[in-house]
């Protein structure tokens, strides 16, 4: 039997979601990717083959050779929750991360970052509220990675589940 293959890339609300065949969940590093094998969630070896690096998103599709559709979803991984009670401090903290060119995520009142204790210090010397938890990591693409595209993926109802 012939290795299925998804050459084809569409973010999330450009494809027809209600023909997915299956899914693929991958944590974000797994995400940008242009080639690699992967399993599905139901078992089944692929071949992603695109024509270029792609950052998938939760919710983004990809259609195999044979025309089905698999949806792609964000794995839960360890991350940690930055707040802070005072919003001009929480745009403080996020210009902090930024100048160090960390991959963040942004939602309304909180920033998701991946575990990084040097990090986490300067921000609780800051006055940071932080949280770990196993979410969906889908930080923001940059100026020149992803054209000013935006996946959004809520922070508020995202399903996290606190680390013990």
């Amino acid at each position: 039997m012939a290795l299925a293959c998804a050459s084809v890339h569409r973010s999330s609300g450009c494809w027809p979601k209600h023909e997915a065949a299956g899914t693929v969940t991958l944590y974000f590093e797994e995400r940008h990717r242009r080639r690699i094998r992967l399993v599905t969630d139901q078992g089944e070896e692929i071949l992603l083959d695109l024509p270029s690096a792609v950052a998938m998103a939760d919710g983004d599709g990809l259609r195999l050779n044979d025309g089905r559709w698999l949806q792609v979803q964000a794995a839960a991984e360890p991350v940690v929750e930055v707040s802070h009670r005072d919003p001009e401090q929480l745009t403080r903290l996020a210009w902090h991360l930024g100048n160090r060119h960390l991959p963040t995520q942004i939602g309304r009142a909180i920033l998701r970052i991946r575990p990084d204790h040097v990090i986490e210090g300067m921000l609780e010397g800051l006055g940071a509220n932080l949280v770990k938890v196993r979410a969906p990591f889908q930080p923001e693409g940059g100026a020149y990675g992803n054209h000013g595209e935006r996946h959004h993926v809520s922070l508020e109802a995202s399903g996290h589940r606190h680390e013990p």
